[in-house]
């Protein structure tokens, strides 16, 4: 059995010389502690050397996709007749077995044979020292991590940054010096500024017409359209400007020419951001725009430091001194920072604005972490979500597309009530149950008892009469049960009782009415009672208050007889 050991300088193959140990897997780890039992388990067959770093970043990067490189076939094919090949990998060990048609082996005890290889590698390997493979294994991981992070000059963020910047100071320079243009030129030509309001234009119309004077002989027809060429000569004619030398105009031209060259090299930055912003960050692009997209990075440092950060934090970036003034004086926080100016929340109505500065937050921190990250260089991502929100702000919006569910007008359906239907998605139930006086028992009534009880009943339910109006009623009720008639002898009895009852009901009522007397009669005497003692307690006040007064004029009557 042959032990295939990747290392930093190249590939080894050791020959297992006592296989039997592999079945013990616990005392295998023993056999590696010193380098004299380690050469009496393997024993170095073959190395191959890497020639260079590209050679070893290629190797490596090959095994770690499970695949063999034309080196390693090459060496394995010079070592390995009919012998049996101790993998560290399974899926490596499936591609040699597939192209190269070599038995493999993977187990644990191949795994606990490759722990101690390693640690006794620079004494099984003559040649290979210590300080030499240190260096080596470290320039192998940087450029191993190079790799896998898909490093290369177009996706550098950095140019990116740079021309942002240089976007925004080139925005101030051109309107600082356009409007010094119209200013100057204004002296001369006041009327053309409200004529022409483009700066471009209006730098344009003053290098060719240079004085007023000429603007009647000369075609603007390549600048300008006609009603606005019309409109300007007609206005030379008769400005009111006043007259400028020719060495003024001489530099007034030369400013302009300033002008146009920097709307120019403006043009031409914008053309290169815009393709380094497609090949650096397509699906950002694709979603916010060029413009907003170089801001954030450019805010953010780099794509990769703005792939660390959520969702909320891209929505409010660029308006942090908003951020912390509100947190300060516990206002509320702001809901869009650098997003305001994509072209998704300034087509949303002003209420919805947060809203969708919100879903697109979260939809652009997808984008930028996949353009960081990924290794797709498209921007299907980034259209797809762009879709999404577009459907979410019409949906915000109010503006529903095709029919929604249940009407063909886009309405919701309103069905009818109905109390025995289940909400979901069950059948009818039973029909609610009602109540049923009929089951009602009553013990000790008689069908006429009944009948006079729903007799008493009715007139509950009519308005309050007076007192009189109930006497002339119990009347009548009297008069009609002595008025029964002598055919119902079987009732006759129970008639009899009822009217019994009857009257112990009414000496109750009495009783209840006269002790209800009493204790008016008996409130009454006590309020009198009471009203009596407040009477006597004031005069008694009354006669503590005139007391001082009398006792004076007594001394004063006392004094003038004396």
């Amino acid at each position: 059995m042959l032990l295939l050991f990747e290392t930093p300088a190249g590939f080894a193959l050791f020959k297992v010389l006592d296989e039997g140990k592999l079945s013990k897997v616990e005392d295998l780890g023993k056999e590696f502690q010193s380098p004299e039992s380690a050469r009496k388990v393997v024993k170095l067959k073959a190395f191959s050397k890497f020639e260079n770093t590209s050679e070893a970043l290629e190797a490596v990067t090959k095994i770690i996709e499970s695949s063999t490189s034309k080196g390693l076939r090459k060496f394995l094919r010079a070592n390995c007749d009919g012998e049996t090949l101790a993998v560290a990998d399974s899926k490596l060990g499936n591609a040699i077995k597939e192209k190269l048609k070599i038995e493999c082996v993977h187990n644990n005890g191949v795994m606990e044979l490759m722990r101690g290889v390693r640690s006794q590698l620079t004494e099984l390997i003559s040649g290979l020292a210590t300080q030499d493979l240190a260096p080596m294994s470290l320039g192998l991981s940087h450029s191993l991590s190079r790799y896998k992070l898909k490093f290369s000059p177009d996706k550098v963020d950095t140019m990116i940054i740079q021309a942002i910047g240089l976007l925004d100071d080139l925005d101030k320079e051109l309107n600082t010096y356009a409007m010094r243009v119209r200013e100057w030129y204004g002296w001369h030509f006041p009327e053309l500024a409200k004529i022409v309001q483009d700066n471009i234009l209006y730098a344009k119309s003053v290098k060719l017409m240079g004085s007023r004077d000429n603007a009647a002989k000369l075609d603007f027809s390549e600048i300008l359209p006609e009603e606005v060429e019309a409109e300007l000569k007609e206005a030379a004619m008769i400005s009111m400007g006043s007259d400028v030398s020719d060495v003024d105009l001489t530099n007034i031209k030369e400013l302009c020419d300033q002008v146009l060259s920097l709307a120019e090299y403006r043009a031409q930055l914008y053309d290169y951001l815009k393709s380094r912003m497609n090949t650096i960050a397509p699906n950002l692009t694709a979603l916010v725009g060029e413009l907003v997209g170089a801001r954030l990075i450019a805010h953010g440092g780099s794509l990769l430091n703005l792939a660390k950060q959520p969702g909320s934090t891209v929505q409010i970036l660029g308006a942090e001194k908003a951020l912390f003034r509100a947190l300060k004086t516990k206002h509320a926080t702001p809901k869009y920072g650098l997003l305001y100016h994509a072209s998704l929340v300034g087509q949303a109505p002003p209420k919805m604005k947060g809203k969708m500065s919100r879903s697109l937050a979260a939809k652009a921190a997808l984008a930028i972490r996949y353009d960081a990250l990924g290794d797709a260089q498209d921007d299907s991502m980034g259209l797809e979500n762009r879709l999404k929100l577009e459907a979410r702000l019409r949906n915000l919006e109010g503006k529903e597309l095709g029919r929604s569910a249940g009407s063909a007008k886009g309405k919701p359906k309103i069905e009818v009530y109905d109390k025995d239907r289940k909400k979901g998605a069950g059948g009818l139930i039973t029909p609610a149950k009602t109540y049923n006086p009929s089951a009602d028992a009553v013990l000790g009534q008689t069908p006429n008892s009944t009948a006079r009880k729903v007799e008493e009943e009715e007139p509950a339910k009519e308005a309050p009469v007076t007192v009189e109006g109930k006497k002339e009623k119990k009347k009548k009720k009297r008069s009609e049960e002595t008025a029964v008639p002598s055919d119902r002898n079987g009732t006759a009895e129970q008639d009899g009782e009822g009217e019994a009852k009857k009257e112990k009901k009414k000496k109750k009522k009495h009783q209840a009415e006269n002790d209800g007397v009493q204790n008016e009669i008996e409130n009454a005497d006590e309020g009198g009672k009471k009203k009596k003692k407040r009477k006597h307690a004031e005069a008694e006040q009354d006669d503590e208050s005139e007391t001082p007064s009398k006792k004076k004029e007594k001394k004063k009557k006392k004094k003038s007889e004396d």
